[in-house]
């Protein structure tokens, strides 16, 4: 008898995670919203390149990290796009993720083959993030190739690797979103009842936070003659408040890890800036001093994909 070589089958997470990323590509909305990120994305650096020269001073060692954070006013700069779009495009990825599959009926079809519930949940995280890290890392790149050519210096090591942190913390930022999307996704049966859920929070966080936070800080604020103690302390709790939102997160990390300079992330007293030598603050000193933030953000995207884990193992599913 001849021998048979059989080819192995592929493992059914992989088969799914290659399907959604293949959808996720070929998806208009996908193709609409890269579009328009790299629009703004060209904008923003059109800006940056453009006015760099008016503020590369002969001391300034990192002026590579100015390309992310120039703006001239009439375009908000790179950060200020990453921060405003990425949830917006975390959340395309998320909101219509399993009840579309429900009311199609897919659902039930693929769970009723040899394969896991979780791998389903998994695969759908994997594969969205996968398209957005592949994303962000190539318009990172193209920043950083544009500068090069445009500028003509190549960035430090130092630099190019904030830049590279600065690129994952912004695909935690959108994790955080994409998993909050997911869960209303499988909260709610209509997929647009689950966008808008999202688009809401999004929303509140970005928008009305603030100014609830401000109409607290105006209630609650110390007297004019006050301490200098009791004054910092006002301006620490009112700004652990405002760390509640993702976005100021988001902001305070990235704003210091494209700044060196900044040296703090909340008010000093008088004996506390008293010897600061003001010089730049070397990487590690700056990831430590936004270890916090990210350590937060990370906490925020499990316990979403944690939460949807949950809910989506202990959702009945029935076939349509």
């Amino acid at each position: 008898m001849k021998s048979v070589n059989i080819k192995a089958a592929k493992h059914p997470f992989s088969v799914i995670v290659g399907k959604e990323i293949s959808d996720h590509i070929r998806n208009w909305r996908f193709i609409i919203l890269a579009g328009i990120i790299l629009l703004t994305c060209f904008g923003a650096l059109y800006t940056s390149l453009s006015n760099i020269s008016k503020v590369i001073k002969p001391d300034d060692a990192f002026f590579f990290l100015r390309l992310f954070t120039i703006s001239d006013g009439s375009l908000p700069s790179f950060l200020v796009f990453v921060s405003f779009l990425g949830p917006l495009f975390g959340i395309s990825f998320g909101f219509d993720a399993i009840n579309t599959e429900y009311n199609r009926g897919t659902l039930s079809r693929v769970l009723a083959q040899p394969v896991h519930r979780d791998y389903l949940i998994n695969a759908k995280f994997i594969a969205a993030l996968t398209v957005i890290s592949v994303m962000f890392f190539a318009l990172g790149f193209l920043v950083i190739g544009f500068g090069l050519i445009v500028i003509g210096i190549p960035p430090t090591p130092e630099e190019f690797l904030r830049i590279v942190f600065f690129i994952l913390l912004s695909i935690c930022y959108v994790a955080f979103w994409l998993n909050l999307a997911i869960f209303f996704s499988i909260q709610f049966r209509q997929a647009a009842t689950s966008a808008l859920a999202c688009i809401a929070v999004w929303l509140f966080f970005s928008v009305f936070y603030g100014m609830i936070m401000s109409l607290v800080a105006r209630a609650i604020m110390p007297p004019e003659m006050a301490s200098e103690y009791r004054i910092v302390n006002f301006e620490h709790f009112m700004l652990n408040l405002m760390r509640v939102a993702p976005n100021q997160l988001f902001s305070d990390a990235s704003t210091t890890l494209l700044m060196p300079n900044v040296r703090a992330l909340g008010p000093l007293t008088t004996e506390q800036i008293q010897g600061a030598i003001p010089s730049p603050l070397p990487l590690g000193q700056s990831l430590l001093l936004v270890w916090s933030q990210l350590t937060a953000l990370i906490a925020g995207t499990v316990f979403w994909f944690g939460l949807s884990y949950l809910t989506f193992m202990r959702k009945e599913v029935r076939s349509r």
